[in-house]
């Protein structure tokens, strides 16, 4: 039910980047969303068809890992029993087969699953793609005593499969890419392929498949064939806006980690660096994210449908409804005449 796998594990300036796939009760995926260092694709609502998304709820159901009576507080500290427990067990069940029924019946009107999928999504388990170079907090807060079980379950099973993983040591220029086959020889070049090494891989279509690989898991299926990754590369970053994430998972090592003296001009990929002078890239340290290199990758600044004249309006307006001196009034007044003169 609660699983962890690592897709792909290397390491470079002495930063280790992982990419996990993860199985998990939806409803513990707010929890996982808090953590603003890890990159992240789940499976969505609005792109599983319904009775797909049915089917995998009748097969593999979101059922709690520890049944925690009810007490004060945000956790439990023990568990129901007896005839307690059999009969939470019992309307957990009915509530399921109630949701299902009613997400059916929602589809069968012909509504679209972006809506008739919510009704049971409190009962799925979800699949989602994560890859960070940073995760001490995340093992901090959530494999704990007092973090939700199904949530503590998650990190021991992360940190489980991170235990038994051995990362490949890259250099710049390597290229971290999940769902994609690497191949190490003895002089440190590293090859790319999909097919066990029948046919190698150049980079950047070993980018384009791993990102489109990383996006299919919104709909619960992966082919990684070249023709397949073209047309969701294209749709993702030919798309206005651009969709940007499922090229967060891609990585290549920095060539310098560490501002100094020599560091000159910035490598481009860089965002910013830290107060211990660690360049970053977006939320990766120490490894340049491939978003950061596509053109348009995000929308930057603030929206407002008012004008600068409006806005000024409206804080001259406060002014005068404010108590303030006579001669503030006169300027307030004399300086809203003149924005209404320029409209």
């Amino acid at each position: 039910m609660i699983s962890a796998k690592i897709t792909q594990d290397s390491i470079a300036n002495n930063v280790r980047i992982i990419t996990y796939e993860l199985d998990y009760h939806r409803y513990i995926h707010a929890e996982l969303m808090t953590h603003r260092l890890f990159s992240r694709n789940a499976a969505s609502s609005r792109a599983v068809p319904v009775r797909v998304m049915l089917e995998h709820i009748t097969n593999n159901p979101a059922i709690p890992t520890y049944w925690g009576a009810n007490q004060a507080g945000m956790s439990s500290k023990e568990e129901l029993t007896g005839k307690f427990l059999e009969d939470a067990k019992f309307a957990w069940e009915k509530a399921i087969h109630q949701s299902v029924a009613n997400s059916l019946e929602l589809s069968d009107c012909g509504l679209h699953k972006q809506l008739a999928n919510r009704p049971t999504e409190w009962a799925q388990i979800m699949k989602t793609v994560v890859t960070m170079t940073e995760d001490a907090n995340w093992f901090w807060l959530r494999d704990h005593k007092d973090a939700q079980p199904e949530i503590a379950a998650l990190a021991k099973a992360m940190l489980e499969a991170k235990d038994a993983s051995i990362p490949m040591q890259l250099r710049a220029g390597d290229l971290h890419v999940p769902y994609v086959q690497r191949r190490q020889d003895e002089s440190g070049q590293v090859s790319y392929s999909t097919d066990e090494f029948k046919t190698t891989l150049d980079k950047q279509t070993a980018l384009t498949i791993s990102a489109s690989c990383c996006a299919q898991v919104s709909y619960r299926k992966s082919d990684d064939s070249l023709e397949k990754a073209k047309m969701v590369y294209d749709r993702l970053i030919l798309s206005e806006p651009v969709h940007a994430s499922p090229i967060e998972h891609q990585a290549t090592p920095m060539e310098k980690a560490h501002i100094d003296a020599t560091s000159g001009q910035w490598q481009e990929g860089i965002t910013h660096v830290d107060r211990k002078g660690q360049f970053w890239s977006g939320n990766f340290r120490g490894w340049i994210q491939q978003r950061q290199l596509i053109a348009g990758n995000v929308k930057v600044g603030s929206v407002d449908t008012r004008s600068i004249n409006e806005l000024a309006l409206d804080t001259i307006e406060n002014l005068l409804s404010d108590n303030i001196s006579e001669m503030a009034l006169s300027e307030a007044a004399n300086a809203r005449i003149k924005l209404r003169n320029n409209g």
